[in-house]
């Protein structure tokens, strides 16, 4: 073997992995990886900011399912780097966040910038590891990427020490290649008695998490879902797992991103099939609510997540895919193929008439009418990016989604500033996908300075600002101090103009005032963004103290806008 620069070589494995872009921050601490990376075919995108690097990342690995990379110096790089390693983490998102470190030798002497990330990120990741010696290096990357995609995916950090980065190692990259990914398939008892259950039970929903996304199933959850006629429910993170348009689609269940006839439908359930979900708290509320009456088959990859919120009646260890596969193989063998009947009819009434009103033509603009005008605007092949607040709630409540990886949204971490780099990721990895970012006042500015990236490298996008001027979410918490206190932003008195922010990084952007107004200005975002190659933003300006639909459990949702109570839960409608 040929003896390389063993950052070379670790270059040569990100090549290998599939990665084509990655974004970072050069810094003298992790410069000869950046050496190595100039005789490459990886595009590397300059950030702002080592947090937005890691959306950014997040971003591309989500819309390609492949791993995403980010990259800074050592110090303050890598501890900006947390938050986007505890999403991916939170959200089971393949990533590899490489730091670059003081030389071995200087790390327990206080160096400059020197500080041990391995420790501070090892509870975000699920593999954090400092490279000791150089011949280790292609064979770090490659356990790196690995465990990133294996079980439930995740991010790894790798720690690069200057000492290291320099040193030589002996690699071929002809006799090289990416591990194996174990896909663990479902013990065949297992899927009979699933199968089982499912003919048995009277009202089955099926709900799909984001683990069917993740897993690349969504053909085989549809075909297991027709062919049993079970209706099917999504979790905010499986958005787009099922198409909306569906006549199986049953809605959605939970107490923030909900439909009310996907609440009622599941309130009518007798038996559940979860799979690649986790049952968490703002899909789940009241536990005695949620479970009261029904049955539970949880399927999920990852062994210790079956039962650590409640206990199923039936647990399946299994990747996705070959789960839904295998049930359906499995339903064919014991069951022909079923008809609609009373239940799909019922779910169908209730998703005709559970409905909530979009069509407001009040000013202040009502934020329904928002989403509204963004379903009828954009195709269904457009890429949505979305993070934290209350334009999540409504978004999750109102915009409909028909394809996998065309939803993106931080689901558990909810980290605001999230959906520009993410945004700007997605673009990257698909630059001929129409890409809307759908963003809050406050969240644009947490990580505004990535749209001078974006501007920069010319990666086109459309930012719709949903603004109410309000830390909104926070004033409508359920928590009960009647917090009404720090939320007001006051950008209308002296505070931040974001059409003329855009205007400094170059960007087109527009104010929208009026709900006649929306349509237009969506039009001429999308235009204009590909004409300039540029991020173009719509700024539309919300009823102040707007609220979202939500309440502690799936039985007690409050309304705060009127609505027709034509189908009381567990009764048909009349």
């Amino acid at each position: 073997m040929k003896r390389v620069p063993c950052m070379e070589a670790a270059v040569a494995v990100l090549e290998s992995e599939g990665v084509e872009t990655v974004f970072g921050i050069p810094g003298a601490a992790i410069l000869p990886l950046y050496a190595a990376l100039r005789t490459s075919s990886i595009k590397h995108i300059t950030v702002r900011h080592e947090e937005g690097g890691t959306h950014a990342a997040d971003g591309w690995s989500r819309a390609t399912g492949k791993v995403g990379v980010c990259i800074g110096t050592s110090g303050p790089a890598g501890t900006n780097m947390i938050t986007g390693l505890y999403t991916a983490l939170a959200d089971s998102i393949p990533m590899i966040c490489i730091t670059g470190q003081a030389p071995r030798a200087k790390l327990h002497q206080e160096a400059f910038q020197a500080v041990d990330i391995v420790e501070i990120a090892r509870p975000v990741t699920k593999w954090a590891v400092q490279l000791k010696e150089p011949a280790q290096a292609p064979w770090v990357f490659r356990e790196a990427f690995r465990i990133a995609q294996s079980g439930r995916p995740g991010p790894v950090l790798i720690d690069l020490p200057l000492d290291v980065q320099r040193g030589t190692c002996l690699y071929d990259s002809t006799v090289d290649g990416p591990l194996p990914i174990e896909v663990p398939e479902p013990q065949p008892a297992a899927v009979r008695a699933a199968v089982e259950m499912l003919l048995q039970a009277e009202k089955p929903l099926i709900l799909a998490g984001g683990g069917v996304i993740i897993a690349n199933a969504t053909d085989e959850l549809r075909n297991l879902a027709e062919r049993l006629q079970i209706p099917v429910q999504t979790t905010l993170m499986g958005k787009g797992a099922f198409p909306e348009d569906h006549p199986l689609f049953a809605g959605m269940a939970g107490i923030q991103t909900q439909t009310r006839w996907g609440n009622a439908a599941f309130l009518e359930s007798d038996l559940v099939l979860a799979i690649g979900a986790r049952f968490g708290d703002r899909h789940t509320g009241d536990l005695d609510t949620y479970r009261k009456g029904r049955k539970f088959i949880h399927v999920d990859i990852e062994p210790t997540q079956i039962g650590k919120v409640f206990e199923p009646d039936l647990g399946v260890v299994g990747h996705a895919r070959s789960t839904l596969a295998a049930m359906a193989f499995q339903a064919q063998e014991i069951s022909p193929p079923r008809r609609s009947g009373q239940w799909t009819e019922r779910v169908e009434e209730l998703r005709d008439t559970l409905v909530r009103r979009d069509d407001f033509d009040d000013t202040p603009i009502k934020p329904p009418r928002v989403f509204r005008e963004i379903n009828e605007f954009f195709p269904a092949e457009t890429t949505f990016v979305t993070a934290i607040g209350l334009y999540q709630i409504w978004s999750g409540q109102f915009q409909r989604t028909f394809l996998p990886r065309r939803y993106l949204v931080c689901g558990q971490a909810g980290p605001l500033g999230w959906e520009v780099p993410a945004a700007m990721g997605v673009k990257c990895a698909h630059p001929e996908r129409t890409v809307v970012a759908v963003a809050g006042d406050y969240s644009f500015q947490f990580l505004m300075e990535e749209v001078a990236v974006a501007a920069q490298y010319r990666i086109p996008f459309v930012i719709v600002m949903i603004n109410n001027e309000y830390l909104g979410l926070i004033r409508q918490s359920e928590i009960p101090y009647d917090m009404n206190f720090a939320v007001d932003l006051h950008y209308g008195e002296g505070g931040i103009d974001h059409v003329k922010v855009m205007d400094a990084f170059g960007c087109p952007a527009r104010r929208v005032e009026r709900p006649e107004d929306i349509a237009g200005a969506l039009a001429w975002a999308t235009a204009e963004s590909e004409r300039v190659q540029l991020p173009v933003l719509v700024e539309v300006m919300v009823e102040r103290e707007a609220n979202a639909a939500m309440g502690p459990s799936l039985d007690a949702i409050v309304e705060y806008e009127p609505v027709p109570d034509l189908a009381p839960i567990g009764q048909k409608a009349s």
